[in-house]
């Protein structure tokens, strides 16, 4: 058996591809929507990938099942779930497709996978037993997607917090408390691979080992040991689980009713002066800047949102951009098509041009803006009462929780646009978090919708040390 992971950085996703070595076959579980990296990395071990498999509906990024079926390679499916957890895009289509249920299995060569209905996560969501027939007849592992991580297990709150659905969350934790019920009568030998590592959105403390065994994970996963009832599992299991990224609603539908096709990654341009001083007037165009909040600071054409190109690029660009804006960016040459993955990965399709940071040199100094920074010691001449100013606490709910500044607005920086209207207009907003990265971001939303804002570009640990003279 081949056996061979993939890891996306930013999304901290994990997807599998497993071979047949004995026939030359392989299929890919969790695959993402670029899947030229999944047919390279088969073709030089002399593979050809003739299936695809999801564990479930994904909400962080758009699954590269369809794009699989396209090319007439078979996708599985799960056939759990109520009628709103079905992938409507395979119902009546002419691609060749499985739809699996608990307990059913399938081949490719000499390997056996068994589908494990494990809910909680998602309401369809399966796992999958990997069995090896050429050396063993028992599993080797588990493909446990979004239900066992490192360390944690997959939040059952996304249904309600991301997906919108009302009064779900707690009987999805229940749910989830059944699952891992059974994974404790799961042999200890198997190994765990998990869909998602440290820096997931889809759970609160994912480790960053790629993966595990069952009997190390019942030993040592914090999630797993508070289930020693189900109403401690419950209260564990959702408390301090952050706010998802506001796109997770978009993928959960996409991925639903079938994520676009449109033949591979966007092509954008390097725009002309001329044609970047037409963008930044043009209704339904974003110009989304890659570069550092130092950088950006220093001078930004205005109007442009800000999202670094580092691990947080999705989660930032996913809260910040609508399904409908044309997307411009500012970002290294070499870099480009980097970005353009990481944006097509969670469904951005219409990525029109780009330019780069020296592009913006011989832009007009006329029209690049600066974003005004001070450190925390300015929190101290900031009254709660002034109505002239307010202080806009940007981290997670449970951080703000821990220690906050008094009278600070608490939003967290992945659902400020919807709660925009929240952030009073005639007010200089002072915008923090922990340490200077979520704040930048929120500050250039709020500058773009014309906002007066300032940057806190510091710690917050400073504020809350005693100052001395």
């Amino acid at each position: 058996m081949y056996f061979k992971q993939f890891f996306d950085n930013k999304l901290a996703q994990y997807s599998y591809l497993v071979g047949c070595q004995a026939n030359g076959t392989a299929l890919v579980i969790d695959p993402m929507r670029d899947i030229d990296q999944y047919i390279d990395a088969a073709a030089d071990e002399n593979l050809t990938i003739v299936a695809a498999a999801d564990t479930h509906i994904h909400a962080d990024y758009i699954s590269g099942l369809r794009e699989f079926a396209e090319r007439d390679v078979k996708v599985y499916a799960s056939d759990e779930g109520d009628k709103d957890w079905k992938y409507e895009w395979l119902m009546d289509s002419d691609y060749d497709f499985e739809l699996l249920n608990d307990g059913d299995t399938f081949q490719l060569g000499n390997i056996t996978f068994k589908a494990w209905h494990t809910p909680g996560h998602t309401p369809e969501h399966l796992s999958y037993f990997i069995t090896d027939g050429a050396a063993a007849d028992e599993p080797m592992g588990i493909a446990t997607g979004d239900f066992v991580f490192v360390g944690d297990v997959g939040r059952p709150d996304l249904l309600e917090s991301a997906a919108g659905q009302k009064d779900v969350m707690e009987p999805s934790a229940r749910t989830l408390y059944k699952s891992v019920e059974e994974f404790k009568s799961v042999p200890e030998y198997l190994q765990v691979w998990p869909g998602h590592g440290a820096g997931s959105a889809c759970g609160k403390a994912l480790g960053a080992i790629p993966e595990s065994t069952v009997g190390y994970e019942l030993r040592y996963n914090n999630s797993l040991k508070s289930a020693t009832s189900e109403d401690n599992f419950v209260k564990f299991i959702l408390e301090g689980q952050p706010e998802p990224p506001l796109y997770f609603a978009r993928m959960k539908r996409d991925n639903k009713v079938g994520p676009a096709i449109t033949g591979g990654l966007p092509q954008p341009k390097r725009l002309t002066l001329k044609e970047l001083k037409k963008v930044t007037q043009q209704e339904g165009a974003v110009l989304l800047d890659t570069r550092n909040r130092e950088d950006f600071a220093f001078g930004y054409i205005p109007g442009s949102l800000l999202s670094p190109l580092n691990k947080q690029f999705n989660t930032v660009a996913g809260s910040y951009i609508t399904e409908d804006e044309e997307i411009y960016l500012v970002v290294e040459e070499h870099l480009a098509e980097e970005a353009v993955r990481d944006l097509y990965r969670i469904g951005y399709d219409k990525i029109r041009g780009f330019v780069t940071p020296k592009d913006l040199v011989m832009y007009s100094e006329q029209n690049i803006g600066t974003l005004e920074k001070v450190d925390v010691r300015t929190f101290e001449g900031i009254d709660e009462a002034d109505a002239n100013s307010l202080v806009l606490d940007v981290r997670k709910a449970s951080e703000y929780q821990e220690g906050h500044i008094d009278g600070a607005l608490n939003i967290a920086h992945t659902r400020l646009l919807p709660r925009m209207d929240e952030v009073p207009v005639k007010r200089k907003i002072y915008v923090h978090c922990q340490a200077g990265g979520r704040s930048a971001v929120a500050a250039a939303l709020l500058e773009r919708e014309g906002y007066d804002v300032v940057l806190i570009d510091d710690n917050f640990e400073n504020y809350q040390k005693p100052q001395t003279a």
